[in-house]
């Protein structure tokens, strides 16, 4: 199949890849794997070479998460902001690794951090897009109390995102915890609502519900199955489908 041909097939022209810190960490449960940092640019350089608009928001998890300084006896506000701050450490490595791909991107976050990052703003974060530039958002919502994902619902909205993808290490949602119970069974398709009402721990209620309101669809998916981000993209069915 040529890349003409590929470029055709596209059905969704903008994204909002949303990763956890937890999948740069690797095998690892902590830190940055530089092995994995660099897989996960090239398969974001593998569709944005297909025409596709990519924005990115990346968690911080494999660093510090804000709940982690509330058990550690941490006011929530500043464990949040600490989390915050390691947004922006994994947005700048993943910033590393595109740019060594020679794909232009822009970090870009909601904490004011001029020195290492542009702040976000919407009209600005387009104008990267359309002038095809890779746009990593960090810093979350810039808020306390909001996880990333309610910030990934928010900046795909905010950017006119055709679909959300969040990247998981499993292959989908499912009715149950597939790591606690074996017979669980994975779902293809699912409204929000039954998400909401049955309460599978897919996002947080903030995300879901602002996607829901606005119409977005939402693909939860295995990010380390071959070429996963580039299939959805062309309109292959994998993962769950949340719409």
């Amino acid at each position: 199949m040529t890349a003409e041909s590929d470029v055709e097939l596209v059905k969704f022209r903008r994204i909002l890849l949303k990763l956890s810190g937890e999948a740069l960490a690797g095998d690892d449960r902590y830190g940055i794997s530089p092995a994995v940092v660099r897989k996960i640019a090239g398969e974001i350089g593998d569709v944005f070479r297909l025409g596709v608009d990519v924005a990115i928001v990346v968690g911080g998890g494999n660093i510090f998460r804000g709940t982690t300084g509330k058990a550690l006896g941490m006011d929530r506000s500043t464990g949040d902001y600490m989390g915050m701050l390691a947004t922006v450490i994994n947005a700048l490595a993943l910033q590393d690794a595109l740019e060594k791909l020679d794909i232009p991107s822009r970090v870009m976050t909601a904490l004011q951090m001029q020195a290492v990052a542009e702040p976000y703003v919407r009209r600005r974060a387009i104008r990267h897009l359309e002038k095809r530039r890779v746009v990593i958002l960090s810093g979350g919502t810039g808020n306390p109390f909001f996880t990333t994902d309610t910030a990934a619902s928010l900046r795909a909205i905010e950017i006119g995102a055709d679909i959300l993808m969040k990247a998981t290490k499993v292959d989908g949602v499912y009715d149950m915890d597939p790591v606690e119970y074996p017979e669980a069974k994975k779902i293809d398709t699912i409204a929000y609502l039954d998400v909401i009402q049955r309460q599978l721990r897919v996002m947080d209620l903030t995300a879901i519900s602002l996607c829901m309101d606005n119409v977005l669809p939402i693909s939860v998916f295995d990010l380390f199955a071959e070429n996963s981000i580039r299939k959805i993209v062309c309109g292959e069915r994998i993962g769950t489908l949340i719409s």
